[in-house]
């Protein structure tokens, strides 16, 4: 176990810098949700990141980093984008179409399908854009070939995962699968795929990636270069990734809003990270690390048998794909100074504030 020491943390709340939350602001970034809101000084109301309502100037805003936060400063709740509702649910609309999806696999449902619904085609694609980065078409086609991959793998034929899959033709089926998994159906009854979830959280969205290993992935999904993280993630697994679920993925969405409810802070997951031997071994190290504390890059050097390498070790946590269930956030400079994260070092700061606040209140000294 590692013995950690616990440098001073900042009660003060950390916020992106009034730049970033305003360029958010201004392009309705849903990444941001929940982790600030607007007071508008010439309305007196605060909204979320994401409001419709027309855009403020710049020098008539001021920024919270909790719903408490905006009230205690006069503002009352905007009744446009209801930022008193915590977390916010997809759009009806979006959770309609993924109902229609998970219940019946085998159907395709086209523009034409989507207007007989009554549902606007554009309205769907622009609402799936911004909740998962992608169409609802291409959303349904990349689920129908998670869910033809997996039966191919269980050993069912592929005529049969083909008509399952909504195609009638052997070969419209086969270029589809192949331009997703790179190989025809017939040559993948051992290929695997990186399912992928988003998870909505108090400090913005992830994106949490897992396979029949376990987690391979978990990070903020607004953090700089993750298309090509995951890119490189997926080919250095030799897989695809596609919209699905997994045992591992459910139980990590579970855990994490346990966690930022402050109900727990040890995670019960199976881990699959993708490292070096060394990286391996800081990675172990860091989930070592009691919670409300924090450790030097000097300590974990030493925890791994590399007494030194500071630097070396930076690196190894500045590589962690998996954050928050893996700690680098707990790891800080010697001098106790709190220094880079991917997901941006106000967010560094406001898990070590929750984490600290909890354990404070389980040693009653809060």
């Amino acid at each position: 176990m590692i013995e950690s020491t616990m440098f001073p943390v900042p009660v003060s709340v950390s916020l992106p810098s009034p730049r970033v939350m305003y360029n958010a602001i201004s392009r309705r970034d849903s990444a941001y949700e929940g982790v600030f809101f607007t007071g508008v000084k010439t309305t007196g109301i605060f909204c979320r990141p994401t409001c419709r309502a027309k855009r403020p100037r710049e020098e008539n805003v001021e920024f919270f980093a909790s719903i408490e936060a905006a009230l205690q400063h006069g503002y009352r709740p905007c009744r446009l984008c209801h930022p008193m509702e915590r977390v916010p649910a997809p759009p009806p609309v979006v959770t309609r179409l993924l109902h229609a999806v998970e219940t019946n696999s085998s159907s395709r449902l086209t523009d034409k399908d989507l207007a007989g619904m009554g549902v606007d085609p554009s309205t769907a694609r622009r609402q799936f854009l911004a909740c998962y980065g992608l169409t609802f078409q291409a959303y349904q086609r990349a689920r129908r070939m998670g869910l033809a991959l997996h039966e191919v793998r269980a050993g069912k034929p592929v005529i049969e995962a083909q008509l399952d899959g909504g195609y009638e033709s052997p070969s419209g089926f086969g270029g589809a699968f192949r331009k997703t998994f790179g190989k025809p159906p017939r040559d993948a009854r051992s290929e695997d795929c990186l399912l992928s979830r988003h998870i909505d959280t108090p400090l913005g969205r992830l994106m949490a990636l897992a396979d029949g290993k376990g987690l391979r992935l978990l990070e903020f999904e607004d953090q700089r270069g993750m298309g090509s993280q995951i890119t490189r993630l997926a080919k250095g697994l030799g897989c695809a990734v596609v919209p699905g679920t997994n045992a591992t993925l459910e139980a990590t969405e579970i855990q994490l809003q346990r966690y930022f409810a402050g109900e727990r802070f040890e995670f019960d997951l199976t881990l699959a990270p993708v490292g070096s031997a060394f990286q391996l071994a800081v990675w172990a190290a860091l989930q070592r690390i009691p919670r409300g504390t924090t450790c030097s890059y000097a300590e974990i050097a030493l925890e791994v048998g590399r007494p030194g390498a500071q630097r070396a070790v930076g690196r190894a946590n500045g590589s962690n794909r998996i954050c928050i269930v893996i700690p680098c956030h707990r790891v800080i400079r010697s001098d106790g100074a709190i220094s880079g994260y991917a997901g941006g070092v106000w967010r560094k700061q406001r898990l070590l504030d929750l984490e600290r606040g909890a354990a404070a209140i389980s040693r009653g000294t809060a």
